[in-house]
């Protein structure tokens, strides 16, 4: 498997992130770019709850909330183009001998894959909820980036349960509900972005 490890996304610039991203390069691809999506959104609720202080009782905690977050789905980010180096890495294992054992390999390194998707879809929809909730209740004058980050953390959600989909395949493997949980966050969010969405309606 492969021990080469992605780049510590959080200390390149904005820039050079976005030209990997570009680049002929299979990493950082959908996941990573998910992930910062989802942290960016954070972040935006992190700067709508500090102005909604003193006009919204638990503006401190949606803030605290919004920066556990981010400091929770960052990361992944390049835990993300990690796991996708282990899968590549699977994938060019030789089919002979022991094509049965290629097999498992790659299963088992989709299957790994599938879970940090699935982290930042849990964390996309409570981003989502505290974007609605501060959209609804929060200062005006930063609505639209309560928005912003509403309908932001709801894309990443629906991105990020692509992904688990996608690395799960057809497994054939009935007690994997993580494709459904998956599926059941992308609801969450995107109720969330509605009600936000509805604001400036």
């Amino acid at each position: 498997m492969s021990d080469v490890a992605a780049p510590d996304y959080l200390r390149s610039s904005l820039g050079d992130f976005l030209d990997a991203v570009a680049s002929r390069e299979p990493a950082p691809g959908g996941g990573a770019a998910a992930a910062v999506a989802v942290a960016l959104a954070a972040g935006l609720c992190a700067m709508a709850g500090r102005f909604a202080e003193g006009r919204v009782d638990d503006a401190g905690d949606l803030v605290a909330r919004a920066e556990g977050l981010r400091a929770r789905v960052a990361p992944l980010a390049g835990e993300d183009a990690d796991a996708y180096g282990r899968v590549l890495a699977a994938l060019r294992l030789p089919r002979e001998p022991d094509r049965a054992g290629r097999a498992e390999a790659v299963r088992a390194a989709l299957s790994d894959a599938a879970d940090i998707p699935l982290s930042v879809a849990g964390i996309a929809a409570e981003v989502a909820e505290i974007g609605a909730d501060l959209a609804e209740r929060g200062n005006a004058n930063l609505r639209g980036d309560a928005v912003s980050a509403a309908a932001l953390a709801s894309a990443g959600c629906q991105a990020a349960a692509a992904l688990v989909a996608l690395n799960l395949g057809d497994s054939g493997d009935t007690g994997d509900d993580r494709a459904a949980r998956a599926r059941r966050l992308v609801a969450r969010a995107a109720a969330a972005a509605d009600r936000a969405l509805r604001v400036v309606a």
